[in-house]
């Protein structure tokens, strides 16, 4: 606390606020100090939304398997049967480097039916199956 002297003999007493700013000053510069920087986490890829395009492109020499009503299949253009589908895929994919079919069923076949497909193709050592979508229906 500081005094002041006036003309009287009052005595004023008046805080003196200079080394109370000093003191917050170091404090703010302590804290911006200690303050840990903000944290940048990892980096990320959000996925982009694929091109449209119509569900039936597919390449032309890609292999499609069928399962049409009455349990029937194709392979491509093809007729074939539940007992013959694996050993056929074997002979089709022994040959490519790669291992890519697609599986479509009609909409009245379920989907129980397709993915009895899906696993004959696996068996035949088909690495990746993709599903043509919009044919199958789940079966209630």
């Amino acid at each position: 606390m500081g005094m002041s002297a006036t003309g009287n003999k009052a005595v004023v007493s008046e805080p003196n606020v200079v080394p109370l700013i000093d003191v917050l000053l170091v404090l703010i510069i302590i804290f911006m100090v200690i303050t840990p920087k903000v944290p940048t986490g990892l980096p990320t890829l959000i996925p982009q939304p694929p091109p449209p395009t119509k569900p039936e492109q597919v390449e032309p020499n890609a292999i499609v398997v069928q399962v049409t009503h009455g349990e029937k299949l194709m392979i491509n253009r093809d007729q074939s049967d539940w007992n013959t589908l694996g050993p056929r895929l074997s002979d089709i994919f022994k040959e490519r480097a790669d291992k890519v079919a697609f599986v479509k069923g009609d909409d009245d076949v379920s989907f129980a039916q397709v993915a009895r497909a899906i696993d004959i193709m696996r068996g035949a050592g088909i690495d990746h199956v993709g599903l043509i979508p919009g044919a199958a229906r789940s079966e209630n």
